[in-house]
């Protein structure tokens, strides 16, 4: 894996020697090889349940906060501003900072931004991607995020959650769209900071809310928007979640990408999950953009699948009665 041989290959050239002690790797992916590792004790720093469940699973020592350790390992989020928060918090705690990403997250943008703040760092560019490293130092401390901040939409949101800063404009249809009257137990596939959960507790008929989010600092969002004492969250791969009684209805906005690449698959298997997870009356709303292929994977999971009125760039589904398996 490219992850693998940048930091392997700095290792083996004797261009890098990690410091005794623990190494904290912070929001590596399920797939991120740590064989260049060994020997020291690994610590895990991970906020997306699918990637913490696996390293978890694989027996490593896993939480949602970076515990400090003399090496601090930042894999770069597609996110810039996390990215700039992971290296402040990685300084606070460490000897070394090494950064690891692909030039599609940002890497390249991001060292010439720590260049113009130490000046000249090694670096090896491989594989599509960039490993870059340095002393811990206290010069980033302003890089640090802040804790979430209401916007003049009056929701709470933090670097690194999707549609930070704003409403999603596919979820403000969707939330629009929704009948007055609701189901009593209803389901939010992929809640990300709250906004859907809030249009959904606003409707009439509603009695419990679950919000199934994987991201943690979405889940930290919207539990500050989202006090209402119907709902209730849940850190969770919507993908694999169960629940039981199954729920009446379900709201989602699913996401499309997987790391920085777009794919279908990703919505087609929100389909599934919500197939699965509605009672046999169940029903469910959902947006997507209009590119994205997902009426077939509708109809085979779904026996009545009806559009709604969208937009240009976003389309609305009602679908009833899942199809059972």
């Amino acid at each position: 894996m490219a992850a693998t041989s940048r930091l392997q290959t700095v290792i083996d050239d004797g261009l890098l020697t990690l410091p005794a002690g623990p190494v904290t790797v912070m929001r590596p992916t399920a797939d991120y090889d740590l064989s260049p590792l060994a020997g020291h004790e690994i610590r895990i720093a991970q906020g997306f349940a699918p990637d913490a469940a696996a390293f978890a699973q694989a027996g490593f020592a896993v939480t949602q906060v970076a515990t400090a350790a003399p090496t601090m390992i930042v894999v770069v989020p597609r996110s810039k501003a996390l990215a700039r928060s992971m290296i402040a918090q990685a300084c606070a705690g460490a000897e070394l900072v090494i950064v690891d990403g692909q030039r599609t997250d940002g890497i390249d943008s991001l060292l010439r931004d720590v260049r113009a703040v130490l000046g000249e760092v090694p670096s090896l560019p491989k594989a599509k991607g960039r490993l870059f490293w340095f002393a811990a130092t206290p010069a980033f401390a302003d890089w640090a995020a802040p804790a979430p901040v209401q916007g003049d939409h009056g929701f709470y949101t933090t670097a690194g959650v999707f549609s930070d800063g704003a409403v999603d404009r596919g979820s403000a249809l969707l939330a629009a769209a929704l009948p007055e009257k609701l189901p009593a137990r209803m389901g939010d596939l992929g809640a990300g900071w709250g906004y859907l959960a809030h249009a959904v507790l606003a409707c009439d008929g509603v009695k419990s809310l679950d919000l199934i989010e994987a991201e943690a600092l979405s889940l930290d969002c919207a539990r500050l928007n989202v006090t209402d004492p119907r709902a209730t969250f849940h850190w969770a791969d919507a993908l694999t979640h169960t629940v039981k009684p199954k729920w009446d209805g379900i709201v989602m906005n699913p996401p499309f990408h997987t790391g920085s690449k777009g794919t279908p698959a990703l919505g087609q298997g929100f389909i599934a999950a919500a197939s699965r997870l509605l009672a046999p009356h169940g029903k469910l709303w959902m947006v997507a953009n209009r590119h994205l292929p997902y009426e077939a994977a509708l109809r085979e999971r779904f026996r009545n699948v009806g559009e709604l009125p969208g937009d240009g760039a976003y389309k609305l589904f009602h679908a009833t009665r899942p199809i059972a398996g």
